[in-house]
């Protein structure tokens, strides 16, 4: 029903849809009894919990397979020391706003730069722009030299890393690993929305690069984003990349490092906000 109501609204053609489930895998076969005493065996090897990549094979005509393809220790990260999240802020300082949302532990942490791809104009492309528009993420991550000196926040709209432009941005991780903060921004008007896995595509590496990730949900009510505090400042893109001038009007720079801009999070309260600082 959910499904043909939002086609409805999209004004597409009803149909019905099937809903793929796995009840009768897990009720039914061996399946939880194997992968519970694999993860419990490579557990007590590694001494630690352990990430796996697997198949399963639940064939008629002969006992099923369960195949290891990758296994790591799980990366994990600690909550931090607990951040004071200002209780009130005038919303011309707030540029977002969210209650969870994020992955990361606790921070507060101070924003040089933001690179904004906009979710509007994105959508507008070609599928060969969108694909033009990863690889130019992936050149202003390669001129940062410093993550730690040059703290950088990429926005842009749906799943970063996806395969699917459609649905997001397609970088590869190495186009994104200098960055501090990953955000991802929820387009209803364009079917892009956030990777609710936390840590999109990339989940193990923004854990074991310490990026913080964050899902914002434009449409929820407690969920902000001024975005017009940024459009009335200039864009670095053609001095940075003089030859993306094409993309001009899609993936915007702001140079933040004398803004006080402050990006803030507490696991605790599940409270998070980026907000330009008064002097």
């Amino acid at each position: 029903t959910e499904s043909s109501d939002r086609m409805r609204a999209m004004g597409k053609p009803v149909r019905d849809f099937w809903i793929l489930n796995f009840d009768e895998l897990l009720s039914t076969t061996e399946f939880p009894e194997l992968m519970s005493r694999m993860l419990h065996k490579l557990e007590s090897v590694y001494e630690y919990p352990v990430d796996i990549e697997f198949t399963y094979n639940q064939a008629i005509d002969r006992p099923a397979q369960l195949n290891l393809l990758q296994c790591r220790p799980l990366q994990t990260r600690g909550f931090g020391a607990r951040v004071q999240i200002p209780e009130t802020l005038p919303a011309e300082q707030i540029l977002f706003q969210s209650q969870g949302g994020f992955m990361g532990g606790c921070i507060a942490q101070p924003i040089d730069r933001i690179i904004l791809i906009d979710p509007s104009a994105y959508i507008q492309l070609s599928q060969q722009g969108k694909y033009d528009v990863a690889r130019l993420v992936g050149k202003l991550n390669r001129q940062i030299c410093n993550r730690d000196k040059d703290t950088t926040l990429l926005m842009g709209p749906g799943r970063w890393g996806t395969s699917t432009p459609s649905l997001g941005v397609p970088v590869r991780f190495s186009e994104i690993s200098q960055m501090s903060v990953l955000c991802e921004i929820s387009y209803p008007g364009g079917n892009l929305m956030p990777e609710l896995s936390y840590g999109s595509h990339f989940f193990q590496d923004l854990v074991e690069e310490e990026i913080f990730y964050v899902a914002l949900f434009c449409e929820k009510p407690d969920v902000v984003l001024h975005k017009h505090l940024l459009e009335s400042r200039e864009s670095l893109l053609r001095e940075l990349l003089p030859d993306a001038q094409k993309y001009q009007n899609v993936v915007f720079v702001y140079d933040t490092c004398n803004q006080n801009l402050m990006l803030m999070a507490d696991v605790l309260s599940q409270k998070l906000v980026c907000f330009f600082k008064t002097a």
